[in-house]
């Protein structure tokens, strides 16, 4: 049976999410670890007890490492319990979740590099994101390719993307579009496009200095949802992620292509579940978010 774990994104937060597993082996040592970094209680932003100028959850900054910790530690107590997917596959930040699990990198290079672009993608402002719902596919593309300044950033369904880019462009592309929705996100930039180049760069100065071992599960990447498990090819993937679209639709393809036929979401919420039921009704999902989930 073909089984793929799906690790979520940004939005998936929310406050509370760690309280259903820190009786998990090593979850207050890895929020120990995760703390000594950003310079800040991790754990207590987690429960809503942050103290001090960046304490809110939401904020980019702590938002990506807090998911980091949780993602893996479920995950890695999976792996504890002798399972093991067919391929894994993250959206956004989370495909550095699933290139940890694979075997790329151990979990302190995973949450320093977290940390790193966390860091880069909260100050490269300046843009706006917009999630659209219910469109034709041939408009939007034709609006996307004849308005500058604005590019798909999340390819999540045939019926919901993301635009990114400039407010100006968002909104021209928004408004001339027939939809059956289209909401602002409360972000500090356009991700996941060019806006995010020079922050992209420095990220690439990162990981350049960095390791990636052959993977020991296939990974579908954000920038191509292809099954590799080649660690430099993985790198490569990895360096034009952040000014590249999420092609996630892609990806669910690919889940349909290679027999999978359980997607099992790790990590609070059930976005990335969502979207599988709605366009893969062939594959079952299940959601891992806390101790609980894991049968403990």
């Amino acid at each position: 049976m073909g089984i793929a774990w799906v690790f979520p994104g940004q939005g998936s937060q929310k406050v509370g999410m760690a309280e259903g597993l820190l009786d998990l082996p090593g979850a207050r040592a890895s929020f120990d670890q995760a703390s000594a970094l950003l310079g800040r209680d991790l754990l207590a932003i987690c429960q809503g007890e942050g103290t001090g100028a960046l304490a809110d959850l939401g904020d980019t900054r702590n938002t990506q490492p807090a998911l980091f910790v949780i993602e893996s530690l479920l995950a890695s107590q999976l792996q504890a319990q002798g399972r093991c997917p067919s391929v894994v596959a993250g959206h956004s930040l989370g495909e550095l979740v699933a290139l940890h699990v694979a075997g790329v990198f151990d979990f302190a290079t995973g949450l320093a590099l977290m940390q790193k672009r966390s860091t880069l993608m909260a100050a490269a402002g300046g843009g706006a994101m917009s999630a659209v719902m219910g469109f034709d596919r041939d408009e939007l593309d034709q609006l996307v390719a004849a308005t500058d300044g604005v590019v798909i950033a999340n390819d999540n369904s045939s019926a919901q993307v993301v635009l990114s880019g400039s407010p100006e462009a968002v909104t021209a592309v928004t408004d001339q579009l027939a939809c059956k929705r289209a909401i602002p996100l409360a972000v500090s930039g356009a991700f996941h496009s060019p806006f995010m180049a020079a922050a992209a760069e420095a990220f690439a100065s990162e990981l350049e200095a960095v390791t990636f071992a052959d993977a020991r599960i296939p990974v579908l990447s954000n920038t191509d949802p292809t099954p590799e498990t080649n660690g430099n090819a993985l790198k490569s993937r990895l360096i034009h992620q952040m000014t590249t679209g999420v092609r996630w639709r892609e990806t669910m393809d690919q889940f349909v292509a290679s027999g999978i036929e359980t997607a099992v979401e790790i990590g609070p919420g059930n976005v990335l579940s969502g979207l599988i039921k709605r366009s893969c009704p062939g594959i079952a999902t299940a959601q891992i978010a806390n101790s609980g989930d894991l049968g403990l």
